[in-house]
């Protein structure tokens, strides 16, 4: 199952790549999807409200490790198109030992942290209870997230994106069915839902661990043949610690901006936590694509291949473009029967701000769609520090913008939703400019 992206047709071998981790991640935004839907089906507003809120806190912890894992996964995909199955295993287990610790720091801090959460969050007292008994829950599937997304980016960095998807379709199966059984039968509320993620979560981490260990024996932790080199540990954190930093402070704006969503209260709040669901569906493919793209990068950077760099290149951009087109449009016409999935018919006010959200949102998928090839690229060049650049561009004129905005009456919660696609954009400047003049200076093997 492994592809080798230095070979074959440029924009089919990327396509191909890039097809199974698209529909892997539209599985794993099943896990709170599910969560969203019967909640706000059944449990009623405050509850859609909490673990709305929820999911941007997880969004902002898992990012942390996603980053690591991702920064890991770009030097695994240059040491692949370098053919260095040593240097290959030595960063695996360098970079498996540096995440594990960090990850049970992570869950530490998160559980210690759990009632001073509110006061940041903003979060309104009737709202609260249903919140913390839904977070004392889900931070125990952090380890699970950080296995599944360890063993995905390194099967991802040797072409194989088929085996991570299967994991996921699993999971997230019994995800839904388990929501169904725990918040309905059990009548567990939003500790149900949340127990039937965390169940789901470790079905797929260590289920995919376990794969991955039988289908690469070289991997094992043998006597004699386990050691964490410290130059490893180097090359890795140099790749994986900024890429942690953009994608964390990606999802710290996210979240300083749901604590201002939040002041506005219990109705705001639930409307934008099924509005950010859709939203998160709609341009994950995308997302997706902006990642197959960086391994194909890595790859051909390890390789040498400059020509086909810049064939992908420019595939990439015309594909991503066409997609958030088709994708931007569909989202506007359906904004209101989408939203009416996640909240019940007669919440009005709560449908009518979400589809306000949506047709902001939505008109300029484009923006993030660029935004996405941008990091993929810097990342797979070596260059994550651009990324973290780019990142803090967008998320310091979305956090700016929308308390700025927000806060004039005319205008009021309308601001946080303009906030975004302006960040988008001013990012995008910024990376093409950036690329242009710097283009003969990110191959390493020009200087």
């Amino acid at each position: 199952m492994n592809r080798d992206l230095t070979k074959g047709a440029v924009m089919g071998s990327m396509l191909c790549f890039a097809v199974p981790m698209i529909l892997g991640d539209l599985l794993q935004q099943c896990y709170n999807v599910a969560d969203t839907l019967i909640v706000g089906q059944y449990l009623g507003k405050n509850a859609l409200a909490a673990v709305g809120s929820s999911f941007s806190l997880m969004t902002f912890l898992t990012s942390i490790l996603l980053g690591l894992c991702m920064g890991s996964g770009a030097v695994f995909s240059i040491r692949f198109g370098q053919r260095d199955e040593k240097g290959l295993r030595e960063g695996v287990y360098a970079s498996f030992a540096l995440i594990a610790v960090l990850a049970l720091l992570l869950n530490g801090t998160a559980f210690a942290c759990l009632d001073w959460l509110r006061a940041f969050l903003r979060v309104p007292e009737e709202v609260w209870g249903m919140m913390r008994e839904y977070l004392a829950v889900i931070f125990c599937g952090i380890a699970a997230t950080f296995l599944y997304n360890y063993f995905a980016s390194f099967l991802r960095a040797v072409g194989n994106s088929v085996v991570p998807l299967v994991f996921l379709a699993i999971s997230a199966v019994l995800n839904i069915a388990l929501d169904l059984w725990f918040v309905l039968g059990l009548e567990r509320g939003v500790a149900g839902a949340a127990e039937a993620t965390v169940t789901a979560q470790y079905v797929s981490g260590l289920g995919i661990g376990a794969y991955t260990l039988m289908r690469y024996p070289w991997l094992c932790p043998t006597q004699g043949r386990f050691r964490v080199r410290w130059s490893r540990v180097r090359e890795i954190a140099g790749f994986s610690i900024l890429t942690c930093v953009q994608q964390s402070v990606m999802n710290l704006g996210i979240l300083m901006v749901q604590g201002l969503v939040n002041s506005f209260g219990p109705t705001v709040m639930a409307a934008f936590a099924a509005a950010v669901k859709i939203d998160a569906l709609a341009y994950m493919p995308v997302q997706d694509f902006g990642n197959a793209f960086s391994t194909f990068i890595a790859q051909n950077y390890g390789a040498k291949q400059e020509e086909r760099i810049l064939t992908g290149l420019k595939g990439a951009v015309r594909a991503a473009l066409l997609f958030c087109i088709v994708i931007s449009t569909a989202v506007w016409i359906f904004a209101r029967p989408l939203m009416g999935l996640f909240v019940e018919a007669g919440e009005m006010e709560i449908i009518s701000e979400g589809v306000r959200y949506l047709r902001i949102e939505g008109a300029f998928y484009c923006g993030i769609g660029c935004l996405f090839l941008l990091y993929g690229l810097y990342r797979a060049l070596g260059r994550p520090g651009m990324s973290v650049v780019l990142t803090v561009i967008s998320l310091a004129t979305r956090v700016a913008l929308a308390y700025a905005l927000s806060s004039i009456p005319a205008v009021g919660v309308v601001g946080i939703w303009w906030s975004v696609p302006i960040g988008w954009f001013l990012a995008d400047v910024a990376g093409m400019l950036y690329y242009l003049f710097r283009r003969k200076r990110l191959f390493f093997w020009e200087k």
